[in-house]
């Protein structure tokens, strides 16, 4: 047996195999791509008139929301600086409730409460990381099937590539006009072989979530050999003495729109015990994250705590820190801004594509004429 006959063995049975993973995750990666844009559009209470009155202090909203939810741990506070909503954020680490309140900054009118886990977003997000099957079987099943898709992605280059100058100038472009299994077999190949980069890049970002010893690999090899940190805040001093007039979180807001008067936008999380710092995250460029400013602060003393790693001041960063700050951006094209989600949304659903194309090549050889042999299987 030919090495190509091997390859396309390997190729044709890791498809049967992740074949209807790699749709569902392709397929939702594409709806996900204008998420932010799509809920801007539909969901009217994000917004609000501008107003010549100073914006309520974190303290205040924290008391306004958490009269309405005394049961429930407030997450964090966000504010805008455009004409938005400010957005409070309930989360459980159980994934009991996750919800947003959204209230006018100036005057603390709650105007919508939204349950995030029943969102249209979040249902296709679980989708996607999971295949809306529980978090420990659908997590790893997504990550390995990710995984292999990176090997169908090699198979099918090699599969690809023409044997001479002459096959070489079929390869880059669909004959419409032939026979559908003609055509079908171009829109596998030739397709497959456009989106070949960014199915890769898809994948190795996807991978970066998906197992933590990948993200370890490529941390490491990035940076020469440091080791991955994962995230932890940093605790608040013992001594809880304060000469602070005022709560601490209005204090560290301040002091972060003093020296964040461009970001976009601004978060406060509260501490949610004696121990904790507030973290605060200042963000110049609400449409990505790599870019975000980090920072935690003792919730006593308001002395700045430093930590060694990646959720850090963004100047602080290191070229692996930075590289893995821009998975997410990558992973969805908001890197290149609305022409990269555009990419993004085309690619994926040309990925999500190469499961069924593949599949009727796959039946069309199945169901061939025994007299005649079909140009396709010869290409």
């Amino acid at each position: 047996m030919s090495f190509k006959k091997v390859v396309r063995k390997i190729h044709l049975w890791l498809g049967f195999i992740t074949g209807p993973i790699v749709f569902i995750v392709a397929l939702t990666g594409c709806l996900y791509a204008f998420q932010e844009e799509i809920q801007d559009l539909t969901q009217p209470y994000r917004f609000i008139e501008n107003s010549d009155q100073n914006k309520l202090e974190p303290s205040k909203l924290q008391e306004i929301v958490k009269e309405k939810y005394p049961e429930k741990s407030l997450h964090a506070l966000m504010y805008y600086n455009q004409n938005r909503s400010a957005k409070a954020i309930f989360y459980s680490n159980e994934n009991e409730y996750y919800f947003f309140v959204y209230l006018n900054p100036y005057t603390g009118e709650i105007i919508h409460v939204k349950d995030e886990l029943s969102s249209f977003f979040r249902i296709v997000l679980d989708g996607h990381f999971y295949l809306w099957l529980p978090h420990e079987i659908g997590q790893p099943l997504v990550a390995s099937a990710t995984l292999i898709f990176l090997l169908i992605v090699v198979s099918g280059l090699i599969l690809w590539w023409p044997k001479n100058k002459k096959a070489s100038s079929q390869r880059f472009k669909i004959k419409f006009k032939g026979k559908w299994k003609r055509t079908n077999f171009d829109l596998h190949t030739v397709l497959g072989f456009y989106v070949s980069v960014f199915a890769t890049l898809f994948a190795i970002t996807g991978l970066i979530w998906g197992f933590q010893w990948f993200r370890d690999m490529v941390y490491t090899g990035i940076s020469g050999g440091d080791k991955f940190e994962n995230y932890s805040q940093p605790l608040s001093g013992t001594n809880h003495e304060t000469d602070n007039n005022k709560p601490s979180i209005d204090t560290v807001w301040e002091i972060m729109k003093k020296e964040y008067p461009r970001a976009e936008w601004i978060e406060i999380h509260p501490p949610h015990d004696s121990l904790t710092t507030i973290a605060a995250n200042a963000n110049p460029d609400a449409s990505t994250y790599w870019k975000m400013d980090y920072r935690y602060f003792d919730q006593y003393s308001l002395e700045e705590k430093e930590v060694d790693h990646i959720w850090n001041r963004y100047n602080k960063s290191s070229t692996a820190d930075l590289i893995m700050r821009l998975n997410y951006d990558v992973h969805v094209g908001a890197i290149g801004g609305i022409p990269g989600k555009f990419l993004a949304f085309i690619f994926s659903l040309i990925i999500a594509s190469m499961p069924v194309t593949g599949l009727l090549i796959w039946y069309g050889r199945k169901t061939k004429s025994p007299k005649r042999k079909i140009k396709v299987q010869a290409a």
